[in-house]
């Protein structure tokens, strides 16, 4: 039987019969919630094993069952990206489940409402808990992963970076240094690995409408889907995005479409850039 999710999936895309990565492993950091769930289901219905890494058990139990619910296949590993010891035993965990390892995408991250403050505000705690849990997640998971990817011939990292790499707002000093070096890094692995056919990319998410986002959201109003359709008028395209909006780019950039791209980061923001400055009130990932 196939879940709602699956019949959705189906109903757009048509039966499983050309899925672009039948074959491929494929892990996912944040892989309970948001964009990670997103991500994590759309690799999973076009071939991927998946293992989903998150801290919040919950909701990686969650995920998984839609992805098995729809006839695919996936694990979960329970651990904190930040730390070394749960980055290689979640790319240990997924090698001895599904022999390999293929695709790495890099999606964990946070924003606590407690971190809004200016660099003189912000604790040197809050600092590193989102450096380490943005950035440094980001360099430990391709640190172990690398090694197993290079063993298949080859594949593809992609990170989850954010406008706010490109452009920043007041009061988020962590969370925008994180996402510039996740570009920064990018670029670098990019041209490290490109000759082992070992490409590195990144996706830039404009404001999402996503379990975090609406958190933000419920700060500034009581009526959070009053904020957050406010939130959407500020772009061009005239909503927010959505994970999946997110999903599909990265499904793109994980497949052989993109064979030709490397080092490069796309920005998925409803024309948010194309503005040249931050709408006034608008959130972002």
């Amino acid at each position: 039987m196939i879940c709602d999710f699956g019949q959705t999936y189906l109903k757009k895309r048509g039966i499983f019969s050309m899925r672009d990565l039948e074959g491929k492993t494929a892990i996912v950091t944040g892989g309970g919630l948001g964009i990670g769930a997103a991500g994590a289901k759309e690799l999973a219905l076009q071939g991927a094993t998946v293992a989903i890494m998150d801290i919040d058990e919950s909701a990686a139990e969650h995920t998984s069952t839609q992805i098995r619910s729809a006839g695919g296949k996936t694990i979960v590993v329970i651990g904190d990206a930040s730390s070394s010891t749960d980055c290689d035993r979640c790319v240990s965990d997924t090698v001895s489940a599904f022999g390999g390892l293929d695709i790495l995408f890099n999606n964990v991250g946070i924003q606590p409402v407690a971190s809004y403050a200016n660099v003189e505000d912000t604790t040197e705690e809050m600092w590193d808990r989102i450096i380490s849990v943005n950035l440094k997640s980001y360099f430990l998971m391709s640190k172990y992963s690398i090694p197993e990817i290079r063993k298949m011939g080859g594949g593809v990292i992609v990170n989850t970076a954010s406008v706010q790499g490109l452009q920043s707002q007041k009061l988020v000093p962590a969370y925008a240094a994180s996402k510039g070096g996740i570009l920064s890094l990018t670029r670098q692995m990019a041209i490290e690995y490109a000759s082992e056919n070992i490409r590195v990319l990144a996706v830039n998410p404009g404001t999402i409408d996503t379990e975090m986002l609406r958190v933000i959201a419920a700060t500034v109003s009581e009526d959070t889907e009053e904020i957050v359709q406010q939130w959407g008028k500020g772009h061009p395209i005239g909503r927010l995005g959505t994970p999946d909006d997110i999903a599909n780019v990265v499904l793109f950039l994980a497949s052989d479409k993109a064979s030709f791209m490397t080092g490069e980061n796309v920005t998925v923001d409803g024309g948010f850039m194309a503005l040249g400055a931050w709408a006034s009130g608008a959130g972002s990932e």
